[in-house]
């Protein structure tokens, strides 16, 4: 089985008309993580000079094709029939972007090919999550001493 996706996109930068700018970015979908959808931009584009990757739910992603969704650090919204927008916040500012729909709708067709909606908890595995939360190397038996 698939278990990463990723789509190269180009996204513009929406700064004001005379500043936008086209930058590269990948959506990536891990089947180890079915909930989530990742944007990631490179080095190359970032403020700092380093990757950045946002992660946010992949039904965000799907509901911002079809009317205005989020009500976090990620906001999605559609922008004609062509265009998606998506707006990432954080202390350091507010980033708008804008992505081909087309390129939005193929990763997501393919994100669902993986791992279909609605069937996501067969892919997570709480007792890793777990003890990756509390910092263990695997799940323990009651029986186990500590």
């Amino acid at each position: 089985m698939l278990t990463v996706i990723d789509q190269a996109l180009r996204a513009r930068l929406c700064a004001s008309p005379a500043r936008d700018r086209v930058i590269a970015a990948t959506l990536i979908y891990q089947c180890e993580d079915p909930l989530a959808a990742r944007l990631a931009f490179p080095a190359s584009v970032t403020l700092d000079g380093r990757e950045v990757v946002w992660t946010f739910a992949r039904d965000l992603l799907a509901a911002g094709l079809r009317m205005p969704s989020g009500d976090g650090d990620v906001h999605v919204w559609p922008c004609g029939r062509r265009r998606t927008m998506i707006e990432l916040s954080s202390p350091v500012g507010v980033a708008l972007l804008q992505l081909d729909t087309e390129d939005v709708q193929d990763f997501l067709t393919r994100s669902y090919t993986a791992v279909p909606p609605g069937e996501e908890g067969q892919y997570i595995d709480l007792d890793a999550d777990l003890a990756a939360l509390l910092g263990e190397d695997g799940p323990r038996s009651g029986l186990e001493p500590s």
